[in-house]
């Protein structure tokens, strides 16, 4: 499995990944009747949550609400046969990598040894002699995950839409 991610992810140029998937997506977004620009920006919002859907591995971030507004005056003022260089071109510029945040990445490293060194001191306290039963292969893991939707959901808390703040 992971050698099928890794060969889309290197193997494959990203370009032409991307041109695979925009011409996949490029059918949908046409159909839909969009005449104003709240339906024009959910239907970019809907083809990005698409798009890393089926892309494996990596995923992308949405572009900020100002590159959807100047994509909306471009589409609509494109004609028939230019709309889709346009949309071609939008993808194009605006799918880019989605980047891991410091606090992930040290929460994703830091973990695993914390809890390990939790478990066992735990270990002792008569109230936890539970924690022992529980195999590290599932416990170390599962902490972990949990450390990560902790981190990510506080700093959404405290630090609101960083897509939108920037946007």
């Amino acid at each position: 499995m992971g050698n099928l991610t890794s060969f889309m992810g290197k193997g494959m140029p990203s370009t032409l990944m991307v041109d695979i998937v925009t011409g996949a997506l490029y059918n949908p977004f046409v159909e839909k009747d969009i005449k104003k620009f709240e339906d024009f920006h959910t239907a970019i919002l809907d083809i990005f949550n698409n798009f890393n859907s089926a892309v494996p591995g990596k995923h992308y971030d949405v572009p900020s609400h100002k590159e959807v507004e100047d994509f909306f005056k471009k589409w609509k003022a494109a004609t028939e046969p230019e709309k889709k260089k346009v949309f071609t071109d939008f993808m194009k510029e605006s799918v880019k990598p989605s980047k891991l945040d410091d606090s992930t990445m040290i929460t994703g490293i830091v973990t695993p040894a914390a809890v390990m060194a939790a478990k066992k001191a735990s270990e002792n306290v008569p109230q936890l002699k539970i924690i022992k039963v529980i195999p590290d292969v599932i416990f170390v893991p599962s902490a972990t995950v949990l450390a990560l939707i902790f981190t990510k959901v506080t700093k959404g808390m405290f630090l609101g839409n960083i897509a939108s703040a920037s946007g």
